[in-house]
């Protein structure tokens, strides 16, 4: 974690570059989308009567669902890159610093600080440690593992010999133990990713209002601000 020693408080600190808001914002409008999506093709919608043509409903469901999971995965290789080239920020979610003793201390604080049984926040320039850790796990670990999974379902549809099925399909379903463990754990992974983003946005807007700092526009413009 960056601290706030030796910076300027009274002033805007920059934190996230472009590319890290720009990844932000499409993330959290392709989960919207694959969420609803997904909710679709596990549970379809009623059939109705006519011919197949004129009611391709369904059809458009997993178009949508395949196109922005496409979208979802470009993205994210895009962002690990960035969290090779570009600031202290950038990388700051993709590697816990687990063999530091501070790091542990500020996880514990800001778990008594989020249960109300610390009165006054600290200052973070970027993720505060717990915050580094749910991302890290929800949102890394968890990408990749919906990434996977999604990919071993898409390629039983291409058939054996596509890519998808030889990257994917050929391994991962024999390792769940078949398609349908494959569509359970895919499905799961959703709801925790939703479960993940509902308490983000309550805590975001909580410590928007509570720590003394932007967090919400900081994920807009960039800056930091640190408030009296």
């Amino acid at each position: 974690m960056q601290t706030t020693h030796d910076v300027d408080l009274t002033q805007p600190v920059y934190v996230y570059e472009i590319p890290v808001r720009l990844w932000h914002w499409l993330m959290a409008g392709c989960i919207v989308i694959l969420s609803i999506t997904g909710y679709l093709i596990a549970n379809p919608l009623p059939t109705v009567s006519g011919e197949a043509i004129n009611h391709h409903v369904m059809g458009t469901i997993r178009y949508l669902h395949f196109v922005t999971a496409y979208i979802f995965t470009v993205a994210f290789l895009a962002r690990a890159y960035w969290a090779l080239v570009g600031n202290h920020h950038a990388h700051q979610i993709f590697i816990l610093p687990i063999w530091s003793k501070a790091w542990w201390e500020e996880v514990f604080f800001e778990i008594r600080w989020y249960t109300f049984m610390e009165s006054k926040p600290r200052k973070c320039l970027g993720h505060n440690p717990l915050a580094q850790t749910a991302m890290f796990f929800f949102i890394v670990l968890g990408s990749v593992f919906m990434i996977l999974t999604g990919f071993a379902l898409y390629g039983e549809g291409t058939g054996i010999g596509t890519w998808q099925y030889n990257w994917f399909s050929c391994w991962i379903t024999p390792l769940f133990g078949g398609g349908q463990y494959v569509h359970l754990w895919h499905n799961l992974g959703m709801w925790l990713i939703l479960c993940f983003v509902m308490i983000h946005v309550y805590l975001t807007i909580r410590e928007d209002i509570m720590s003394k700092q932007t967090i919400m526009s900081t994920m807009v413009n960039g800056y930091r601000v640190f408030k009296d």
